[in-house]
C-alpha cells in the first residue's frame, strides 16, 4: 500500500510506493545483483526496440532512447508497481504519428507534457480503479487495430520503396504503398526478410540472449555484405542525422539527453513552435488521447506483473509515476512511454525485485548512447521494420482474436469488430469512444432485460389479501434503462383494485430516473384513489426515496419492512375508505 496523506477522509495517494514496498520487504545485496542482471537484460532488449518505435512514430532514433533512459527511471522511482518497464511502446504509434506529421517533434514533445499532467491528475482523484471498466473486447479491437496499422506503417522500409510519404490515413497509405511497389528494393526487401526469418527462429533455440539483438545483428551484418558489393542499403546513419552545440554529424548524437524546452524543437514546417492558445486547443484532443491509453496500458501491465509475481501494485501511485515521467521527459527530448508489458514480463522472468531493476535499464540505454552511438547508426531501416512488424503481430494478438470471433456472444463480437475497424480506419480515440459506448449500451440493455415486474396472483404464504389488493414483485436494479419498463406494468390494473402493493426485496439499487417514474406513478395511482406500499425497500434505498420528496402519506403511501405488515396496514386502509377513494 502506498504512503498517504489523509484529511476528511480523502487518502492523498504519493509516489514511489512501489519503491518503498520493496525496501520494507527487505532489499539486500542478493536482491540488488537480482537488479541488474535483470536490468541488464532490459537494458539490451530496449535500445533496438526504443530506436524503432522512435522512428515508427516519424522521430529520429535518439529520442526513444532518451525516453527510455529519462522517462523509465523517472516512473520506476515514482510510480506503483514493482516491476513495470517502461519507455516507448508500439501502442502510441497511431496516436503520436499524426501529431508528429501535423504539429512536428515539438507538438509531440508538448502533447506529452500535458498528458502526463492529466495522468498526475487523475491519479490524485484516485481514478486509477476505473481501468477495470473498460470491456475486453475493446482493448483486443483496438490493439489489435493498432498492431495492423503499425505493420502498414513498416512496409516502406521493409520493402524498401522509395518516396513513399505516409500519412495518418490508412486507405490513403494503401493507395501510396501500392503505387510505389515498382520501387520495390530486392537489397532492402532481403536485409528485412533474413532479420524476420532471424526474429522467428531465434527465440525457439531457448537462448538467454535477446532476439531483437541478434536479429538486428544478423540485419546489420546482411547490410555490411550488401554495401561491400556495391548495393546501398538505407540505414539508421544514411537516413538522420543531428546538430548539437555546433557540432553535426549522422545517426545518433553519441551524447546523454541534454535539457531543453519542449515548445524550442522544430513544429511540422522545421521552425521552433509558438505556444498559443490555438496550439494548446489543438493538442488537448491528442494529450487526453494519449493520458487514457497510458493509463490503459501501464495498468493493464501492471496487474498481468501482478499475477506473475503475486504482488500488489497501487493503481493511483502507478498513475502519478506514468504521469510524472511524462511532464518530465520532453523536457530532454523524449517522447511518450508508458509502461511496456514485454519488456516488463522480462524483466520479472530476469529476476528483477524493484523498481532499481527498470533504473539500471535506462543506465544500459545511457551507456549505447554515449559509447555506441556510431555502431548503433549502421542498423539498416529494413531490420527495424522487421522488428516491428514482429512487434505489431505481438500486439494483435490474432489467436485470442480469432477466438473472441468464435467464441464470444454476438454483442461482443459487434463491439470488437467495431473497434478493430475503426482503429485502422481512422483512430484509436474514435475506436475506444465508441467501443465504450457500444458496450455500455449493451451492458444497459442487458441489466434492462434483467428486471422486470411480475404480478403475484396466488395467495402469498406470508399474507393472504383481498381481492381489491393487487400484488407486485420487482425483481432487478430500478435505474434509467429499466425502470419505465418494469413500471408501465403498473399502470394497467382493475377498477376494483385500491391498493397496490410493491414487493421490492429483490430491488439492488434505485436511480433518479427509477424515482421519478415512482413519484410519477404514486401521483397518478393516487389521483385514481389507489394507494401504494413500498414492501421490503432496503434502508439506504429507502432514504433515497425519502429524499427525493417521495414521503409517507396516510393511507396513499408507505413503505413497510414485509408482507404481514402491508397485510394489516392493507386491512385498515380498505376499513376506512370512503366515497372518494381511500381516505
Amino acid at each position: 500500500m502506498s504512503r498517504a496523506k489523509r484529511s476528511s477522509g480523502y487518502v492523498v495517494p504519493l509516489p514511489g510506493s512501489a519503491l518503498v514496498s520493496a525496501w520494507r520487504q527487505g532489499y539486500t545485496l542478493a536482491r540488488l545483483k537480482r537488479d541488474v542482471m535483470a536490468g541488464l537484460t532490459i537494458g539490451v532488449v530496449a535500445v533496438p526496440l526504443s530506436m524503432a518505435l522512435a522512428i515508427a512514430t516519424g522521430v529520429p532514433p535518439q529520442h526513444g532512447l532518451y525516453t527510455a533512459i529519462v522517462a523509465g527511471a523517472v516512473i520506476a522511482l515514482t510510480g506503483g508497481s514493482r516491476f513495470n518497464i517502461s519507455g516507448p511502446t508500439a501502442a502510441f504509434v497511431v496516436i503520436l504519428f499524426p501529431i508528429v506529421a501535423n504539429h512536428g517533434l515539438g507538438g509531440l514533445l508538448i502533447a506529452t507534457l500535458m498528458a502526463g499532467a492529466i495522468l498526475v491528475a487523475l491519479g490524485l482523484s484516485r481514478l486509477g480503479s476505473l481501468i477495470q471498466y473498460v470491456p475486453y473486447p475493446v482493448i483486443l479491437g483496438f490493439t489489435a487495430g493498432i498492431g495492423v496499422v503499425i505493420a502498414l506503417l513498416q512496409l516502406p522500409d521493409f520493402l524498401g520503396l522509395a518516396d513513399v510519404a505516409l500519412g495518418d490515413s490508412t486507405l490513403h497509405n494503401l493507395v501510396l504503398i501500392g503505387q510505389a511497389l515498382p520501387s520495390l528494393s530486392p537489397a532492402e526487401l532481403s536485409v528485412g526478410v533474413v532479420t524476420l526469418a532471424t526474429l522467428l527462429i531465434w527465440p525457439r533455440l531457448k537462448t538467454p540472449i535477446p532476439a531483437p539483438l541478434i536479429g538486428l545483428a544478423v540485419g546489420t551484418l546482411a547490410a555490411a555484405l550488401l554495401t561491400m558489393s556495391g548495393v546501398e542499403v538505407d540505414t539508421i546513419a544514411s537516413r538522420f542525422s543531428w546538430e548539437f552545440q555546433g557540432e553535426s554529424g549522422s545517426g545518433i548524437p553519441p551524447f546523454p539527453p541534454s535539457v531543453a524546452a519542449p515548445w524550442h524543437f522544430p513544429g511540422a514546417d522545421g521552425t521552433p513552435l509558438e505556444v498559443d492558445f490555438a496550439l494548446i486547443q489543438a493538442l488537448l484532443g491528442p494529450a487526453l488521447a494519449i493520458a487514457l491509453l497510458a493509463a490503459i496500458e501501464s495498468l493493464l501491465c501492471a496487474v498481468v506483473a501482478d499475477g506473475l509475481t503475486r504482488t500488489r501494485h497501487d493503481p493511483n501511485a502507478e498513475l502519478i509515476g506514468q504521469g510524472l515521467g511524462n511532464m518530465v521527459v520532453p523536457f530532454f527530448g523524449g517522447i511518450t512511454a508508458t509502461a511496456a508489458l514485454a519488456r516488463t514480463a522480462t524483466n520479472i522472468k530476469s529476476g528483477a525485485f524493484s523498481p532499481l531493476a527498470a533504473v539500471v535499464h535506462s543506465l544500459v540505454v545511457l551507456l549505447a548512447v554515449v559509447a555506441l552511438a556510431g555502431v548503433l547508426g549502421f542498423v539498416p531501416m529494413a531490420a527495424l521494420a522487421a522488428l516491428l512488424l514482429i512487434i505489431a503481430w505481438n500486439m494483435s494478438e490474432a489467436r485470442h482474436f480469432v477466438h473472441t470471433l468464435k467464441s464470444a456472444p454476438a454483442s461482443d463480437v459487434w463491439v470488437l469488430v467495431i473497434c478493430f475497424g475503426l482503429t485502422v480506419l481512422f483512430d484509436m480515440v474514435i475506436a475506444v469512444a465508441v467501443g465504450i459506448g457500444l458496450a455500455a449500451a449493451l451492458f444497459i440493455r442487458r441489466m434492462a432485460q434483467l428486471t422486470h415486474t411480475q404480478r403475484l396472483d396466488t395467495p402469498d404464504k406470508e399474507a393472504h389479501f383481498p381481492p381489491e389488493v393487487a400484488l407486485y414483485k420487482i425483481h432487478g436494479p430500478l435505474f434509467f434503462g429499466a425502470a419505465e419498463k418494469a413500471i408501465a406494468t403498473l399502470r394497467v390494473i382493475d377498477h376494483s383494485v385500491r391498493i397496490i402493493i410493491l414487493d421490492m426485496r429483490e430491488v439492488p439499487s434505485l436511480d433518479t430516473t427509477a424515482m421519478v417514474a415512482l413519484d410519477t406513478l404514486r401521483r397518478e395511482l393516487s389521483e385514481q384513489g389507489v394507494g401504494v406500499m413500498f414492501v421490503g425497500l432496503q434502508p439506504r434505498l429507502a432514504l433515497k426515496i425519502k429524499r427525493a420528496g417521495i414521503k409517507r402519506e396516510v393511507r396513499k403511501l408507505a413503505v413497510v419492512s414485509n408482507l404481514a405488515h402491508a397485510e394489516r396496514m392493507a386491512q385498515r386502509w380498505l376499513e376506512k375508505q370512503d366515497t372518494v377513494g381511500i381516505g
